[in-house]
């Protein structure tokens, strides 16, 4: 396939300044602005190239919407996903260059975001450009540059409820997953377990019903659970193994030692794999701290937080096989065929808006949310063009079926 035609439409020098500028742009609820200050710019670049534009909000956060019309007649619609949030930069000391700097060093754009996912989001507009600017193509595409990815997926989930995927036949969510192609990614509840007991003074603890004993209980009695759901589905060779993990613990005071907690909380981060039933671990996991309160006369409740369900797009599918074959196009070799050993805004599309989803894009695929978090300079124009050669592929083999 001649890729000349994609590859003169990317001008990188701009690309890799526009990454930068977006890296510099705080994406941080706390801040205040949340994702508007970079949508504002985002949408600058959009208008300047003149294409037709949708906003939505989902819980006060900004959510764009663009669609380009190939002009070539009829055929299938393919979205690029991308979320405008960070996560915060924790503790600037662990960084050995400014978290929103946008420094490029020995071939590297640092800062927090630039993998995850400021990259992916410059890589497939520019790539979605590339392919407009090389002729006509049947179908449509779609981008999608939705807010809150690192929190509740309200972006994803607006999207969704307001049909900006009904017609659309398969996404790809430009997440950082080192050259991987991703067509299935693992399930997440995140729960809320409380304890209720009496409080008392800490010399007299007979008078009280203290809470903390049970969560002990209930830890070991998830370990437990765990090594079970383990031995049920085996260990799943792209995906790992199913986990439960408790990640935060809330009781007391630590300037009232004396006192017996009458409350306590426990959070849980559960993560699945094809095989597990969501409704049967929720089930199992009511049961464990039911009978935890129990033995210990409290009371006890269990909430579910979130829930986003495990899913998988065929290896065989053409949102997948265009892909492949647009990675070995543009890179000379075929790509690892992976998983995401989390969620993305993919799982939501797909699980709740029935749209095929892979998951590829620039940035390694641990260094997400980690100090001096970047992406390799030469990645950006290498995955703007294969979006557009994948892009291509699908919508032209899709027109034809």
């Amino acid at each position: 396939m001649d890729i000349t035609s994609f590859d003169a439409g990317i001008n990188e020098p701009e690309l890799i300044e526009f990454t930068q500028h977006l890296v510099r742009t705080h994406t941080l609820e706390e801040v205040g602005r949340g994702e508007r200050a970079v949508a504002e710019f985002l949408l600058a670049k959009i208008r300047e190239w003149d294409w037709a534009v949708e906003l939505f909000d989902a819980g006060g956060r900004p959510n764009i919407v663009v669609t380009l019309t190939g002009g070539g007649g009829p055929g299938p619609t393919l979205a690029f996903e991308g979320h405008m949030d960070v996560v915060t930069e924790g503790d600037p000391d662990q960084w050995t260059v400014d978290p929103f700097g946008g420094e490029i060093r020995d071939g590297k754009l640092y800062g927090r975001g630039s993998a995850d996912m400021k990259s992916g989001v410059a890589a497939m507009l520019y790539g979605a450009r590339a392919l407009q600017l090389s002729g006509p193509f049947p179908g449509r595409i779609r981008l999608l540059l939705l807010a809150d990815e690192e929190g509740m997926m309200t972006g994803a989930k607006a999207a969704v409820a307001q049909g900006f995927v009904q017609d659309v036949d398969g996404v790809i969510c430009c997440e950082p997953e080192g050259d991987e192609v991703c067509p299935t990614s693992k399930g997440a509840i995140r729960l809320r377990v409380d304890f209720t007991g009496v409080m008392s003074h800490g010399a007299m603890p007979w008078q009280g019903r203290n809470t903390l004993p049970a969560i002990a209980r209930v830890l070991l009695g998830l370990e437990e659970l765990e090594e079970r759901l383990i031995e049920e589905v085996g260990s799943r060779t792209s995906l790992g193994s199913p986990s439960i993990t408790p990640t935060v613990i809330q009781a007391g005071a630590a300037d009232q030692m004396n006192t017996i907690p009458g409350t306590s909380s426990l959070f849980l981060d559960v993560r699945t794999v094809a095989g597990v039933d969501h409704e049967t671990v929720l089930k199992r996991i009511g049961e464990c701290v039911d009978t935890a309160a129990r033995e210990r006369g409290i009371g006890s409740s269990v909430t579910v937080i979130d829930d986003r369900p495990w899913v998988e797009t065929g290896s065989d599918t053409l949102l997948v096989t265009a892909l492949i074959d647009a990675h070995e196009v543009v890179n000379g070799v075929r790509p690892v065929l992976g998983a995401v050993p989390g969620t993305t805004d993919g799982t939501i599309l797909t699980h709740y808006g029935n749209v095929p989803s892979v998951v590829y894009g620039p940035g390694g695929k641990w260094i997400a949310h980690m100090a001096d978090e970047y992406v390799e300079v030469n990645d950006l124009k290498r995955y703007a063009l294969t979006y557009a050669v994948a892009a291509h592929r699908f919508l032209h083999e899709g027109s034809r079926t």
